[in-house]
């Protein structure tokens, strides 16, 4: 295995993260929430020499599904990976808040994944940490070798997701948090689908929602 390299576009009318988190020795890689323009990542992952091998998904919002069906279509082989409980926001236009924008999008996943449940991608071992509140289904993707952590909607740089929205609940978001990020490393890097990078020792300390 080679070293990890991680990139991030920023996408969408929502300025959302896409990350490409990638192996410099074989070239294949992962995608986190491929949201918008499935065009320029696409280009970008030929331009860089990487291959997608798999998708994980956050959650089910259309700013961060909205790329999916271009990259599946481009790679056909390439495995999408979603909470199970999540199933129902990613193929609902009105759960998935994409018919507020005049469109229909949807979206289903290769692998339902349930809480705590391991997987390896890339050679690594990634756990997926079920984190419900900003949808019932929200789903965060620890690299504990790489000290990362990939947040989605979940957990930001001093805030946290938006509990407003169809399967939403605020204090299942807090508690979730507590229970699931707050308890990982304070060096875990913190990638989040808005916004700047953070740390889980920043946000157990400085975080104003606790």
């Amino acid at each position: 295995m080679g070293k990890i390299e991680i990139t991030k576009k920023v996408l969408g009318i929502c300025a959302t993260n896409c990350y490409t988190m990638g192996d410099t020795d074989t070239r294949e890689a992962v995608i986190i929430d491929p949201g918008d323009r499935a065009d320029i990542l696409i280009k970008d992952w030929k331009d860089r020499n990487w291959h997608p091998q798999a998708v994980l998904l956050t959650h089910g919002h259309f700013d961060h599904i909205g790329a999916l069906a271009g990259v599946k279509k481009e790679y056909p082989e390439i495995r999408v990976y979603a909470a199970a409980e999540e199933k129902e926001v990613m193929e609902s236009p009105a759960l998935n808040l994409s018919s507020s924008f005049g469109a229909a999008f949807t979206a289903q996943a290769d692998i339902y994944l349930e809480d705590d449940a391991e997987i390896e991608v890339l050679g690594r071992k990634c756990k997926c940490l079920l984190v419900p509140g900003h949808t019932k289904g929200g789903m965060c993707y620890y690299f504990p070798e790489e000290h990362v952590v990939f947040t989605g909607d979940t957990l930001f740089c001093y805030s946290v997701g938006r509990t407003d929205f169809p399967t939403g609940d605020a204090k299942a978001l807090e508690d979730a948090i507590r229970e699931k990020l707050f308890v990982l490393p304070d060096e875990t890097l913190v990638l989040p689908g808005h916004d700047a990078q953070t740390m889980i020792g920043k946000e157990k300390t400085g975080n104003p929602y606790f």
